[in-house]
């Protein structure tokens, strides 16, 4: 066993990858008072404020720093799907992006409620949408990855909803609190050292 150290102004995490390999039994999905909404091309600006809104508790920041036609490209690219969770006002308050580009595969990129909503079974609902959708198009296998920076119940919650871990990898980046990329107060459960 051994300790590595991290410098101050750095972040490491445990990131876990999960997979279904075989589409789950139908069941009704949950009711909700939201809709999830596709956003075909989505704006740049629009997306990223609520990639921010969603990801920031828990220091989502690769596509608030990514260069703008990089993000625009994938964003663009018609094997990708965005889309918005609305509340009745329509309001936005989550989002799910799904990855096709590998055949015969759908990567859940993202996927999330703002903070308020957690703990209220939304996420139930959001996954059964979420799934419905991952699993539309001659899929074999649905993957996501989630990490020990997320929500405490990230994890628990993906295996109670039949994703099977498969890989465990470590992940050190510059905290993006320290660079002026995410507010100083994002994230308060995890502590600032810089």
């Amino acid at each position: 066993m051994a300790l590595i150290p991290v410098a101050n102004d750095v972040l490491a995490t445990i990131v876990t990858t999960l997979e279904m390999r075989h589409r789950p039994p139908l069941r009704p999905i949950p009711g909700s008072r939201f809709r999830l909404v596709r956003w075909e091309r989505p704006a740049i600006d629009r997306y990223r404020t609520l990639f921010a809104r969603v990801g920031a508790p828990w220091l989502w920041f690769s596509r608030l720093v990514m260069a703008e036609p990089a993000l625009s490209a994938i964003l663009g690219d018609p094997l990708i799907q965005v889309h918005a969770v609305t509340d009745p006002a329509g309001i936005e308050v989550g989002m799910v992006e799904l990855d096709f580009r590998q055949p015969a595969v759908c990567e859940i990129s993202y996927f999330g409620l703002v903070p308020e909503l957690a703990g209220q079974g939304h996420g139930r609902w959001l996954m059964a949408e979420t799934l419905a959708r991952a699993w539309n198009r001659g899929v074999e296998r649905v993957w996501l990855h989630t990490c020990t920076l997320d929500h405490p119940g990230a994890l628990g919650f993906y295996r109670a909803q039949g994703f099977v871990a498969v890989k465990r990898t470590i992940e050190t980046f510059p905290d993006p609190r320290t660079s002026g990329v995410l507010p100083r107060d994002a994230a308060p459960q995890i502590p600032l050292l810089a």
